[in-house]
């Protein structure tokens, strides 16, 4: 279905509706219950709150640590920090209640799950939970709270950072007198079948943050002061139409030179400009799809990522199809840089094994995503996840034969962690020279929560490897490079380990997840990737970030979407297409001529440019224009 006006605008007020009434009831339990005031930033002592049983005084206890964590990355200090970091907290819980149950109501709606959010008490499987359980749960809310989490835990390992009760973002769960209405709002008939599109998930992180707030950061600064601005300032809805052009002309493409013509894309992808008896020369073998690479460096909720999703369920078919014809061994497999891989037809039994596996490979090979609001890499993986669903549900593969799916490559730009005696005690238990390695490695990621790709960490990594681990002087890069994967995972399991040991605190955990984020990021950024799709942020340089904006790309220093597009190119092997959505005006304001002569022409050809004007962007002022390039440098 088509999201129109009428629609979104009625998928808004529900959001608006819902995140009133969460942000409500949160800030009452924090205030009422566990004696954290967002309002004032006061922090009642733990021996006060006498009224609280075990469960909810481990509940206080773990909210201050999580308080704790924030404040440390946050570096603020005083009833103001603490007001910030509260209600931040509050957000993340409202975010992650309503994200849950959307989620919930979605796999209803494509047959994922039974019936247990759609009619609240009287759903179905909830009927016959109570009828088990009984009255050893207590009252009917007790219960359906009970229920509702265990249905989050059977899926808190395909998606944890939005099911995994345990997690920092989803600690607390509305009270009865919030849950009913909040149920009754999810369950309006009016919405209904909205919950079956995939796209749906994706309008509630957009409305999540109101155009009343973005309007309110616009007027206070110029420039985004924190990197909560940058994200939500630049919280713009990409159209279908956009995604369809942007990726049919980047990954369509590509995959069409790469079958001399000979693909069904030429039929599906309306917007692939191609000419009727076009067929590239010369031919160049396919490449195998796992070692395709896709990346949308401002992810939000993936919407490129969701219609590449469909594009690669052909492209797999097709190179199935293509073996069968020119025999195993007939798709480039070294051109992606992955030699260890078999041909499709010597990994799978049959075709049948092979198309069950597709989801999982286009979620584990395929798809990559980079978000600086960690809300948007949790929307992200579970859009990814659904749409995988659906393609099992479409060809008639039961839930209990579904292929388990890794976590993806999805990431979240976090703080690094900046808890000191954290820090210290974890490198106590680390030789000297990783504990060395990890505390500049800590230091090299400083600004990733403004920056994201942004931070050219790849760049700075081997010559931190070679100051610290090398000790027969200069190292070619590849030995830097071996020297930092074995390193890294000494430190990924040593961060493992400290967050899982028994003595470790609830903030030693966060501690450990934080700095396994940014070792992500750093994996992340060391991939060469063969397309880049995005709706980039536009604008103001932050404050915080804007010198080494400058000093790290002179060519394209003048505006946040020129950096990306430089940026997007040179995580690109050459050959490689990028594709954005941004302001026009970059290719002919005068402030803009260093980034087209250097960038858009020095290192890359323009392949196609749509001039889409005013009003594309949802509220987003901006006359838009829609482009692919293409790497020859």
């Amino acid at each position: 279905m088509t999201f129109d006006n009428t629609t979104r605008a009625r998928l808004q007020r529900f959001v608006s509706e819902a995140r009133s009434l969460l942000m409500d009831e949160f800030s009452k339990q924090f205030q009422q219950d566990y004696g954290l005031d967002p309002d004032s930033g006061g922090v009642a002592e733990l021996e006060s709150l006498t009224h609280l049983d075990d469960r909810r005084l481990e509940t206080a206890r773990i909210l201050r640590e999580i308080l704790g964590h924030y404040l440390a990355s946050d570096m603020g200090q005083g009833s103001e920090a603490r007001m910030r970091a509260l209600d931040r907290m509050v957000r993340e819980q409202a975010f992650t209640t309503l994200n849950r149950l959307a989620a919930l109501r979605m796999m209803e709606a494509r047959g994922l799950v039974m019936e247990c959010v759609a009619k609240g008490y009287q759903s179905k499987s909830f009927q016959l939970y109570q009828r088990v359980a009984g009255t050893a749960l207590g009252e009917t809310g007790d219960v359906y709270r009970t229920f509702l989490l265990s249905m989050c835990d059977l899926y808190s390992a395909d998606l944890p950072v939005l099911f995994d009760r345990h997690f920092p973002n989803g600690r607390l769960f509305p009270r009865e007198p919030a849950l009913l209405p909040l149920l009754e709002l999810v369950n309006a008939a009016d919405i209904e079948s909205l919950w079956a599109e995939d796209e749906t998930i994706g309008w509630i992180y957009q409305y999540f943050n109101s155009k009343e707030e973005r309007r309110a950061m616009r007027e206070a600064s110029q420039a985004p002061r924190n990197s909560r601005e940058l994200a939500v300032r630049n919280q713009f809805f990409t159209p279908r139409y956009v995604v369809e052009f942007l990726v049919d002309n980047t990954l369509g493409r590509l995959w069409f030179n790469w079958t001399g013509g000979e693909t069904g894309l030429r039929d599906r992808c309306q917007y692939l400009l191609v000419k009727p008896d076009e067929k590239p020369e010369p031919f160049q073998r396919p490449r195998d799809p796992r070692t395709i690479k896709l990346l949308d460096p401002a992810c939000g909720s993936m919407h490129f990522g969701l219609y590449a999703f469909d594009l690669f369920l052909e492209i797999y078919r097709e190179a199935w199809a293509w073996e069968q014809t020119h025999g195993p061994g007939s798709l480039d497999i070294e051109a992606g840089g992955s030699p260890d891989l078999k041909p499709l037809r010597n990994s799978y039994a049959d075709e049948d094994a092979f198309l069950r596996d597709v989801p999982r490979l286009i979620i584990e090979h395929n798809v990559y995503g980079v978000d600086i609001d960690p809300r948007a890499a949790q929307i992200a993986s579970l859009a990814l996840w659904l749409r995988a669903q659906r393609a099992w549900h479409e060809m008639g593969v039961k839930p209990q034969e579904r292929p388990q799916v890794g976590r993806g490559h999805v990431v979240a730009a976090v703080a690094p962690p900046a808890e000191v005696e954290l820090r210290k005690r974890f490198m106590e238990g680390l030789d000297h020279l990783d504990a060395k390695l990890f505390e500049k490695t800590l230091l090299l990621l400083k600004g990733l929560p403004e920056l994201g790709v942004l931070l050219k960490v790849e760049t700075e990594l081997p010559t931190l490897v070679r100051l610290i681990l090398g000790e027969h002087g200069a190292l070619f890069k590849a030995e830097d490079m071996a020297q930092w994967q074995k390193a890294e995972a000494r430190l990924r399991e040593a961060l493992t380990e400290f967050a899982n040991a028994a003595r470790s605190t609830y903030q030693g955990h966060l501690f450990a997840e934080d700095a396994l984020q940014g070792l992500r990021i750093i994996d992340l950024c060391r991939e060469v990737f063969d397309v880049v799709v995005m709706n980039p942020p536009f604008g103001a340089l932050a404050a915080g970030t804007k010198d080494r904006l400058i000093k790290t790309y002179p060519n394209s220093k003048n505006d946040l979407l020129a950096i990306f597009v430089e940026r997007g190119l040179a995580l690109m092997r050459s050959g490689g297409r990028i594709g954005a959505i941004t302001s026009r005006t970059c290719f002919f304001l005068s402030s803009f001529q260093k980034w087209r002569e250097e960038v858009v022409l020095g290192i890359a050809r323009p392949e196609a440019l749509a001039d889409l004007g005013h009003g594309v962007m949802d509220d987003a002022m901006v006359e838009a224009a829609a482009y692919v390039l293409e790497k020859h440098a």
